[in-house]
């Protein structure tokens, strides 16, 4: 058993310009929340393997034949992950890697997984994910139940937010079992403090109304119906929507205005549109600004989708294609980002950790890796450019078109740079001049408590490490680069609470 998430459209010719125009005063956008002015994350957590415990027992996702591991010829996925911090891993039938380690692969049903991706996006700026629940009135239902609470644990333990998107593809009896998942079930998630709020009401999204596409086929009543529903539950609603929802054309289905209309914000789809700078440019031009100024006209807040690129197709341009879309919508002022997505190995979209070179894929297996265009990228690097547009975004950074964001981290030339990981791997603190740094320093830098497991150094500088704040407890001195704390006497890996740079 398979599924399909999202139906692929060719990215649409020229398009006419249309904005919407309205004689009663412009409706003023929210105010900030836990979405508007905020960078969401689409987080499939739809990945098990055969022996992880999930009810679903299979390897969901991975394969094809949920039956048999994943292989050359049995294979959902498109990318490989980086699965170095992951405490389990489960042996696929993939030949290794090709730098000799077994292909292993994770599953979203171990709850450290789960808390592993929740820490890479409290360390890279996601504020909130948008956790996918496809219908589950059938046998996928009480491994997507499970995997509810279990993202719910690690919002609330990585200061994350986190809401319910359902999508409604191919659920036949979508008005009626929707609603009652959400009384039932669902409903229950808001009595987390981690559940995302926008203007004081608890945020459900939806996604799939008015694709013109043959397994969302419901009539725009049926749709509006189940909008304002959810509304009356005193929820804020948000609509993934095609994108020419405003025309009703393409992607879109005629006659679904109203519908569109009826949600608090609207998050036009993305992938399979764009593959480069120039369809980023057109979007801006043609789509972008005109969505935006409907919404503004019908007081919706706007969220469009940042995509970084289908990666197997060589879309990414190491990071171009993502900073210009950061870059165009700051210019038009969106409401709020959604990053399409966070962990989708299966189309080639995802941001969280990937394979970064050829040496961490599997033999023969045709899998490009993220250096594919000839540049080195790390294999947080889409995660530190999110971090990066996010802040953009935020107005934190200057608005630029030049991607700030370098493909591997900064070698320490021109400070101090702590890494998460032995061998400079993992995420990578701001470079730190020379002085004194606390804990709280540090962690503001993106140095995290008990984190650091190596070190590069300038020539001629000295670090102290200490395991205590304010400069207490077991010291290591280093005047040179490090790459295993491990290995030092005594072991100072995850020990690092402050520190002296001279």
């Amino acid at each position: 058993m398979t599924l399909t998430r999202r139906t692929f459209l060719a990215a649409s010719g020229a398009l006419t310009a249309a904005t919407a125009t309205t004689s009663a005063a412009t409706p003023s956008a929210s105010p900030p929340g836990d979405v508007v002015g905020k960078v969401t994350v689409g987080y499939q957590g739809w990945f098990a393997c055969s022996g992880d415990g999930a009810p679903i027992n299979g390897w969901w996702h991975w394969s094809q034949n949920w039956g048999q591991p994943p292989s050359p010829t049995n294979t959902a996925i498109v990318s490989w992950p980086d699965v170095r911090e992951y405490a389990a891993t489960y042996q696929t039938a993939y030949p290794n890697l090709n730098n000799g380690l077994p292909a292993k692969l994770f599953s979203s049903y171990d709850q450290q997984t789960v808390n592993t991706h929740f820490q890479w996006m409290q360390q890279h700026g996601c504020d909130t994910a948008a956790l996918q629940r496809f219908n589950p009135f059938g046998g996928e239902g009480p491994t997507r139940d499970a995997m509810a609470v279990k993202v719910r644990q690690a919002a609330e333990q990585c200061g994350r937010k986190f809401y319910i998107m359902y999508d409604a593809t191919g659920w036949e009896n979508m008005q009626s079992e929707m609603k009652s998942d959400w009384t039932t079930k669902m409903s229950a998630s808001t009595a987390s403090p981690a559940y995302a709020r926008q203007n004081g009401k608890p945020v459900v999204c939806i996604w799939g109304f008015g694709f013109d596409e043959a397994n969302k086929a419901w009539p725009a009543s049926v749709c509006l119906d189940v909008v304002n529903w959810f509304k009356s539950q005193g929820c804020y609603v948000i609509g993934g929507v095609p994108t020419h929802w405003r025309r009703g054309v393409e992607d879109s289905r005629a006659g679904y205005l109203d519908v569109y209309h009826a949600f608090n914000m609207l998050s036009p789809w993305m992938v399979g549109r764009i593959s480069d700078v120039a369809g980023a440019d057109h979007y801006y031009n043609n789509v972008n600004q005109q969505d935006q100024a409907d919404c503004n006209a019908f007081g919706i807040d706007y969220q469009p989708c940042v995509i970084p690129g289908d990666l197997q197709s060589g879309h990414r341009r190491h990071g171009d294609l993502m900073w210009r879309q950061f870059y165009n919508l700051k210019r038009v002022g969106v409401q709020g980002l959604y990053i399409s997505m966070f962990d989708e190995y299966n189309e080639g979209n995802q941001i969280a950790k990937t394979a970064e070179s050829a040496s961490w894929v599997p033999q023969g297996s045709g899998i490009r890796a993220l250096d594919e265009d000839g540049t080195a990228c790390s294999s947080d690097y889409y995660l530190r450019l999110t971090n990066d547009g996010g802040r953009m975004f935020k107005g934190e950074l200057p608005l630029t078109e030049i991607r700030p964001t370098p493909p591997m981290p900064d070698s320490g030339a021109g400070g101090v740079i702590f890494y998460e990981h032995v061998d400079y791997g993992g995420a990578a603190g701001q470079a730190l001049a020379k002085g004194n740094y606390s804990r709280a320093q540090l962690q503001a830098a993106g140095v995290q408590d008990n984190w650091a497991s190596s070190v590069r150094i300038p020539a001629g500088w000295t670090v102290t490490i200490y395991a205590e704040d304010g400069f207490g407890g077991q010291s290591w001195t280093r005047t040179a680069d490090t790459p295993n704390f491990v290995a030092l006497s005594p072991n100072a890996n995850d020990q690092l609470s402050s520190c002296r740079i001279e």
